[in-house]
């Protein structure tokens, strides 16, 4: 129950960073919104970390 849980808030915080990228992020070209889309779906918590702490600001 509690694996499900996690596994729910990664994905609402994974939509959530995706919306910002597709959203606010009108200087990036549209493959590179789909690598990061990719990549942040596949790499769940560790996607997540990365874009909110290292690129949000850079991008």
């Amino acid at each position: 129950m509690i694996g499900l849980i996690v596994w729910l808030v990664g994905l609402l915080c994974c939509i959530w960073c995706i919306k910002d990228v597709w959203n606010n992020k009108k200087h990036l070209g549209q493959v590179v919104k789909i690598i990061l889309t990719v990549a942040l779906l596949a790499f769940s918590w560790v996607g997540l970390a990365v874009y909110y702490f290292v690129l949000k600001d850079r991008l």
